[in-house]
């Protein structure tokens, strides 16, 4: 019996590695409510417990290019933040930090100059702008949706209105394209009423 088995074994010895890895799933990103405030300045910290009170908002703090550009790889971002010396300093940082800051608020201040009340200022103002956009764009997404209902509905109801004009049409098929014509004149009404009302 180990007679046998043995070749297999050997074989088995020889044989490559085979490392399988398990299909998990991608950790879902993390929502954009945040903070990044890029600055070498002293009292960073201080600054952004400030600004973390004031609008209760996670306020990260980093200090260079890289620690900035490994924040944005790990979440996103409401706003980023970027200290006008530091942006100064190397050319391109600006740039590189803001071309991975995805859809988050660009901010470039002069600490040297500007003291918390500035940066909390800065950072009211954007949060409103923010909002505004997501605003503009939550309504140009719900317009292009009802207009594309409004054609497949229109559509929907001028075919079964077409159909049921055929006589050769069977009883059956007329019953079913009559309800069809139906719900598609109520959802019809019911976009007509929400758009009166808005």
């Amino acid at each position: 019996m180990s007679e046998v088995n043995a070749p297999a074994r050997a074989a088995s010895k020889n044989a490559p590695a085979r490392i399988v890895v398990a299909n998990k799933p991608s950790p879902a990103p993390a929502p954009a409510n945040g903070i990044l405030l890029i600055t070498g300045i002293m009292g960073a910290e201080n600054c952004a417990a400030v600004v973390s009170k004031q609008f209760g908002l996670a306020v990260e703090s980093v200090s260079s290019r890289k620690d900035a550009l490994a924040a944005l790889r790990r979440r996103a971002y409401s706003i980023v933040v970027l200290d006008t010396s530091m942006a100064e300093s190397v050319a391109g940082d600006a740039d590189a930090i803001f071309k991975h800051s995805g859809l988050a608020m660009p901010l470039e201040i002069n600490f040297a100059i500007s003291g918390c009340g500035r940066l909390v200022r800065e950072v009211r103002a954007a949060l409103g702008r923010r909002q505004l956009e997501q605003a503009a764009a939550e309504r140009a997404a719900a317009t292009s949706l009802e207009s594309n209902l409004r054609d497949t509905v229109a559509g929907l109801l001028l075919q079964s209105q077409l159909a049921l004009a055929d006589p050769s049409v069977p009883p059956q098929l007329a019953d079913k394209l009559k309800l069809m014509a139906e719900l598609a004149g109520s959802l019809r009404k019911k976009l007509d009423g929400a758009n009166i009302t808005a």
